[in-house]
C-alpha cells in the first residue's frame, strides 16, 4: 500500500450491535441506543420514564432471541461485516483507517484515538448510511463533532454527504440485486428502516414542504437535503429506471417501526402480507438503507417477514444482499476518499 499522505485519516461509522446475544449486553446496548434523543426525541424525562418503565424491562429478552437466530461465529454479522469491509478499504487508500459503531464498540471515540495515534488530526468521516435521518446520519456527525472535543486532540472534522443517488451507490446496487431479477418475479419491494413521521418534519427547514402534498419527495426543495423519504423514494426511481421495471411489478415500504407514534408507510410486515393476499406469489426485497445485513435484514426480512408472506399465500421471498463487503461499494467508498471534502469543520 501506498505512504499515507500528510495527517488525514479516515473515519467509517456504522450502526452498532451489542457485544453478545446474553440479555444483559442486549439490554446495554438498547439503553445506549434509545437513550440517543435523536432516536427518541421527547422530553428527557419521558424517554427515561419509558426505557426503565416500560422498554428495558420487556424487550431485551425478545430482542436477545432474534439475534441469536443470526449470530454467527464471528459474533455479529454487522460487525464482521463491517471488519471486512474497513479491511478491504484499507488496501485501496493511502490514509490510515478506523472503523467505529455508533453504539456499541469500538465506539467513535475508540476510533478517534486510534487515528491520533497514528498522527491523524484531519479526520474525513464517512457515515454508513445513504439517507440523511436525524436519527441515522445526524447522531453520527453530532456524536463524531463531541467525542473530537473531549479527545483534547486537535482535530479538523469533515464529512460524506449522504450518497442516496450518487451514481456509483445505484451501480452497486444494482450489481447486489440483478442476480435476484434473472428469474420471473412479481415485484420489486423496496423496504427502507422506517422513521417517525415528525422525524421528517423536524428536518424540513422550511416548514412548507415535507409531506404536504402527495408528489412531494419527488420536486426539488430546500428539504431535499434532509428529507429522509425523499432520498429513500430517489434511490427507489433510480434503480427502477436502471433496470427499466415498469410500474405496478415494484413499491416502497418502510421497517422496523417502533411506539405508536405515526411512523412513515406503508409498512413493510403489512405490506408483505397484502401483496401475498393480492396474488403476488414470488417477490424479490431489497432494503437499501442498509448497507450491511444486521437484524433487522437477516431476522426481520429473511426470517419473520418470509414467514408471514408464505403464511399469507406467497410462493417465495426472495431477498437481495446488503452491499456488505461487495467490490463496487468498496471502490465507490474508495472514491469518496479520494474525492471527499478537506476543508472540514473544526472540533472545537
Amino acid at each position: 500500500m501506498a505512504e499515507a499522505m500528510g495527517n488525514r485519516g479516515v473515519l467509517l461509522v456504522n450502526l452498532g450491535s451489542p457485544q453478545s446475544t446474553s440479555v444483559a449486553d442486549v439490554r446495554r446496548y438498547l439503553e445506549e441506543f434509545l437513550s440517543d434523543p435523536r432516536v427518541l426525541d421527547i422530553p428527557r424525562w419521558r424517554r427515561w420514564l419509558l426505557l426503565k418503565a416500560i422498554i428495558l424491562p420487556r424487550r431485551p429478552a425478545r430482542t436477545a432471541e432474534a439475534y441469536l437466530k443470526v449470530w454467527t461465529d464471528e459474533g455479529s454479522p454487522l460487525i464482521a461485516s463491517s471488519r471486512r469491509l474497513a479491511s478491504a478499504l484499507a488496501e485501496r487508500v493511502v490514509e490510515p483507517l478506523a472503523l467505529a459503531m455508533r453504539y456499541g464498540s469500538p465506539s467513535i471515540a475508540d476510533g478517534l484515538t486510534e487515528l491520533a495515534s497514528r498522527g491523524v488530526t484531519d479526520v474525513f468521516v464517512i457515515p454508513l448510511y445513504p439517507h440523511y435521518a436525524m436519527s441515522s446520519y445526524e447522531t453520527v456527525v453530532e456524536k463524531v463533532r463531541e467525542e473530537a472535543r473531549r479527545s483534547g486532540v486537535p482535530f479538523t472534522l469533515s464529512f460524506q454527504q449522504p450518497f442516496y443517488d450518487d451514481p456509483g451507490y445505484i451501480d452497486a446496487l444494482a450489481q447486489v440485486t440483478s442476480p435476484h431479477l434473472e428469474e420471473e418475479y412479481d415485484l420489486l419491494l423496496f423496504s427502507f428502516h422506517g422513521i417517525p413521521v415528525r422525524h421528517v418534519e423536524k428536518a424540513d427547514p422550511s416548514g412548507e414542504c415535507c409531506l404536504k402534498s402527495t408528489d412531494c419527495c419527488l420536486t426539488d426543495s430546500v428539504a431535499t437535503p434532509t428529507c429522509y423519504r425523499a432520498q429513500c423514494l430517489r434511490t427507489a426511481h433510480a434503480l427502477v429506471e436502471r433496470f427499466g421495471i415498469e410500474e405496478g411489478r415494484w413499491s416502497v415500504a418502510f421497517q422496523s417501526r417502533l411506539g405508536r407514534d405515526p411512523w412513515l408507510e406503508p409498512w413493510t410486515d403489512l405490506e408483505l402480507v397484502r401483496l401475498a393476499t393480492e396474488g403476488k406469489g414470488r417477490i424479490v426485497v431489497i432494503c437499501p438503507s442498509f448497507v450491511t445485513d444486521c437484524l433487522e435484514t437477516l431476522e426481520e426480512i429473511q426470517m419473520a417477514g418470509k414467514a408471514s408472506f408464505l403464511e399469507a399465500g406467497g410462493k417465495e421471498l426472495v431477498c437481495v444482499p446488503c452491499l456488505n463487503e461487495h467490490p463496487a461499494w468498496v471502490d465507490l467508498l474508495g472514491r469518496f476518499v479520494s474525492d471527499g471534502p478537506r476543508v472540514g469543520v473544526s472540533a472545537g
